[in-house]
């Protein structure tokens, strides 16, 4: 009688904890889901810090463009940082943190070169002079990996 209590305690007794293949499964999984998330990241981050560096050249973008206009479109007269600050007093260039920035003489196109880990990339911005505007045309260099998805240009 005794035996049979013993059995029936150990049939009751509640199970705890995970299986081995439960925490198999889970760790699959998360690995599975690592695979995919991490590069996307990474991209992400990539074009979070193009877009910086665009966003730094703004004041450089308006600083040409008003030179422009004030020199009749002449391209050599606004193509240095030094000319701009003489003829609409900008005060020169800011680097962006994953970048450094110039201007071409001649075409007063504007250069940015990554820094860091987007050493590999070069964006241009070449001014086009319209009859009532300015435009921009961005253009990716460097290496083969340097595209439109990472620069945004």
């Amino acid at each position: 009688m005794q035996r049979v209590q013993q059995i029936k305690k150990l049939g009751r007794r509640v199970q705890k904890g995970f299986t081995l293949i439960e925490l198999m499964i889970v760790v699959a999984i998360i690995g599975i889901l690592a695979a995919i998330a991490i590069p996307q990241y990474q991209d992400y981050v990539t074009r979070a810090r193009w877009s910086d560096n665009i966003s730094t050249v703004a004041p450089l973008k308006l600083a040409i463009a008003q030179c422009l206009q004030e020199n009749s479109g002449v391209l050599t007269s606004c193509d240095t940082t030094a000319k701009l600050g003489t003829t609409v007093g900008y005060p020169g260039t800011q680097n962006p943190t994953n970048g450094t920035i110039a201007v071409t003489a001649a075409t007063a196109a504007i250069v940015i070169t990554g820094a860091g880990q987007l050493a590999a990339c070069t964006v241009t911005l070449t001014p086009t002079v319209g009859t009532n505007a300015v435009t921009w045309l961005g253009a990716t260099g460097g290496a083969a990996t340097c595209t439109k998805s990472q620069t945004g240009v």
